[in-house]
């Protein structure tokens, strides 16, 4: 009969009377004061469970001083028995710790085994979400997919040509109006804010044909009308919930887009039309020369074209990318959207077909076509260069570096100044036919998120960080 703590003959025996084992009195009692469980079970144990146990006893004798070898071995009999308990305490723990890491590893393993699991589900979905169609048929080419298969509708088809037609012929040979903004009235343009803080994370702006009204909004899904000539908000705009992410003005109407996806026009501050084709944000807006077509872009790779006549969508053409920024050719035959692959893709607005791509190094920020017809300017985001495409060699022909970020790029009407504008300011280049080569008639630190020309190109008009409304003016 040996303890179950020491391991040895006990001098005074008891049972446990849950366990049935037998310990040392003075080792299981001093075990029970200070931890209240078995020692072999766990389980809770207190003095009143055990059983004394009777047996032959071997009497020592009374321990004398320290002096003597009989006492030495008394003190050396506690030590072990002390040594004893706090071995068999560790062994306990260790086993215990072993456990605990087994089952910390396990989960570990299932938890990594899951992860892997959905990451590779993910990454499928979202392969297959690149080729979903609303149909649900495959995209036919890897650049675009027409959903409603015949384009436009032939009264579109037939204003697209007759806009063309009519602004091709007249192009080449049209003079600078006797009133529009030379090199040396630029150069003296100050900036003049006309505005306090309008809408929160302001991100475009957009003049009306007199150039006096100011199309703006922000996150708050509240847009509104600027008069600049009055200085205050003439009109509020209410898009419903999501950001305000574009805005323009079609045919004397304001139309906007947002980051639920929702296009919707208004006509005088009351809202006439409402589309909600894109799944997804609808980043950017752009109208056709003939101001009876609007196309929006969206994260969903997709663009759609919008009869503002009979208030429908017209034809909605998916392509390879989420779009960013989106623009019509001058004479109205083209349109191009830029793209977060860095790829800015031209095509056919009659028929929806991928006319060409230019190669960027990052998501299209701006894209903006000169009235020359043959040059598109474009900004990387974050960039702080513009690129000059030719559409005629499909090639990239010039790089303008304005030396800071650039958000927001304008041609103005005549194709001579190209005005950019970022964090840092706006600086306006000038393209001279005569000599070939670009100026900088002006540079200004005021900062802007985006500029529109004003009126015969007399004023820009820039949207700053906070909201505010800026005009540079001759002085």
């Amino acid at each position: 009969m040996l303890c179950a703590i020491s391991g040895e003959a006990p001098q005074v025996p008891v049972a446990s009377r849950k366990s049935g084992n037998v310990f040392e009195k003075r080792l299981i009692e001093a075990y029970i004061s200070e931890n209240g469980k078995d020692p072999v079970t766990n389980e809770d144990l207190s003095t009143d469970d055990l059983v004394d146990l009777k047996s032959s006893r071997t009497v020592r004798p009374r321990p004398p001083t320290l002096t003597s070898i009989p006492s030495l071995l008394s003190v050396f009999q506690n030590e072990w028995d002390a040594l004893a308990m706090e071995t068999y305490t560790l062994r306990q723990q260790l086993a215990q710790t072993r456990q605990e890491l087994s089952t910390a590893l396990y989960q570990h393993d299932a938890a990594v085994r899951v992860i892997a699991r959905l990451s590779r589900e993910r990454d499928e979905a979202r392969e297959a979400l690149s080729e979903v169609t609303v149909n649900g048929g495959p995209a036919t080419n890897g650049d675009a997919m027409q959903v409603d298969g015949g384009g436009l509708s032939e009264s579109l088809k037939s204003k697209v040509d007759a806009s063309q037609e009519k602004l091709s012929k007249t192009r080449r040979k049209r003079a600078v109006p006797e009133d529009w903004a030379t090199a040396e009235t630029i150069q003296v343009f100050k900036a003049k804010s006309i505005s306090e803080a309008l809408y929160p994370g302001s991100r475009f702006i957009s003049l009306d044909m007199s150039g006096d009204l100011a199309l703006v909004g922000g996150n708050d899904g509240v847009a509104g009308v600027f008069s600049i000539s009055q200085k205050k908000v003439v009109q509020t705009l209410k898009g419903g919930r999501g950001a305000i992410t574009d805005g323009l003005w079609a045919s004397g109407r304001a139309a906007i887009a947002t980051a639920h996806g929702n296009v919707k026009i208004f006509d005088h501050g009351s809202e006439v039309s409402s589309f909600s084709n894109h799944a997804g944000e609808a980043t950017a807006l752009a109208v056709h020369p003939s101001g009876e077509i609007l196309a929006s872009v969206g994260v969903d790779k997709s663009y759609v074209l919008y009869d503002l006549e009979s208030a429908t969508a017209a034809t909605q053409v998916y392509t390879n990318a989420a779009l960013t920024s989106a623009a019509f050719h001058p004479d109205g035959h083209l349109f191009a959207a830029g793209g977060a692959d860095g790829q800015i893709k031209v095509y056919d607005v009659k028929s929806g077909d991928n006319a060409a791509n230019f190669d960027a190094s990052g998501p299209i920020q701006s894209l903006s076509f000169s009235e020359n017809g043959t040059w598109l300017a474009a900004v990387v985001k974050g960039e702080t260069s513009v690129s000059i495409w030719d559409l005629r060699k499909a090639a990239q022909i010039k790089t303008l570096d304005i030396g800071s970020q650039i958000k927001s790029i304008r041609w103005d009407y005549t194709g001579q100044f190209l005005v950019a504008a970022g964090p840092s300011g706006l600086a306006v280049q000038q393209y001279s036919k005569a000599t070939k080569e670009w100026l900088e008639p002006l540079r200004s630190g005021v900062p802007a998120v985006a500029v529109e020309w004003g009126s015969r190109a007399q004023s820009i008009v820039s949207l700053g960080p906070d909201g505010t409304i800026t005009e540079f003016v001759e002085s």
